[in-house]
């Protein structure tokens, strides 16, 4: 049996901010918008398909969640939500939070620009912002 890791460039992308029994949220380093990453904890698994029914219930409903959350916490005009997979193929994915007043509106956060770094206090303000009720009922913040 494969060991799950976290694929290389989701891990030098990201800060890991919490765990649940079956995922990761991440947080993208890019202090522009609200940007979680949820990572199945299944190593070679590539679609959602591939998961346990179970564990595909549970993706949906923290992914749900999540976005509700972000939505609320960060007053957002829209919620992306998508698995690409084209760079990372790792299953991964992304809920980025919009506003119509964000850089990159209305076009998609990908390849617009360079990111732009947290810093620690807005990291962990960030973080603080996302582990909402809602979230801590499903997964243990660091």
């Amino acid at each position: 049996m494969t060991t799950f890791a976290l694929d290389p460039k989701l891990e030098a992308d990201t800060f890991t901010i919490a765990e649940s029994e079956c995922n990761l949220l991440l947080l993208m380093n890019d202090v522009r918008y609200p940007w979680c990453i949820l990572v199945p904890k299944r190593a070679n698994t590539q679609e959602i398909y591939q998961l346990p029914r179970a564990e595909q219930i549970q993706l949906l409903t923290e992914s749900s969640l999540l976005a509700e959350t972000l939505m609320d916490e960060f007053i957002l005009d829209k919620m992306n939500i998508g698995a690409l997979g084209n760079v990372v193929s790792q299953l991964h994915i992304h809920h980025v939070g919009r506003t119509t007043t964000d850089d990159a509106w209305p076009n998609p956060v990908w390849g617009h620009s360079a990111a732009k770094a947290y810093s620690v206090k807005q990291k962990t303000e960030t973080t603080r912002q996302i582990a909402h009720p809602h979230l801590t009922e499903l997964f243990n913040f660091r």
